[in-house]
């Protein structure tokens, strides 16, 4: 299966192409350092400047969190979970970290495959 990532959208020319890559895109937006034991809340966004579809044959059917090659968090959607309306999907997960965690969020859309995050180091003292 083929693995889609992010690119920096400012530097694609066809706006189609920057539509498609960045509605796709998972980001994660949490605080980079935690409490050993403390929950960490972990936002999951799907999208930035650009909203993915909630049709019945077009939707976003899971997002993972990841730790390295640990699978922490996963939350499932069906068609019409947004709707029925292009949205920027949302998740929360808050986790209890122990030690410092290389965190990537994993997104299925049901038309486009699978995408991955960039890693996000979290510092756990």
């Amino acid at each position: 299966m083929n693995i889609n990532k992010y690119v920096d959208i400012s530097t694609l020319d066809k706006e189609a192409k920057r539509d498609y890559i960045d509605r796709h895109s998972a980001f994660i937006f949490c605080d980079k350092t935690a409490t050993a034991g403390k929950k960490l809340k972990v936002k999951i966004k799907i999208g930035d400047e650009y909203m993915h579809p909630d049709d019945f044959d077009h939707y976003i059917a899971w997002v993972q969190l990841w730790d390295g090659e640990k699978n922490l968090a996963q939350a499932n959607f069906t068609a019409g979970s947004l709707g029925s309306a292009s949205n920027n999907l949302e998740v929360d997960f808050y986790i209890v970290p122990t030690k410092n965690m290389k965190l990537t969020a994993m997104a299925f859309c049901t038309k486009h495959g699978l995408w991955q995050s960039d890693e996000v180091v979290v510092e756990v003292k």
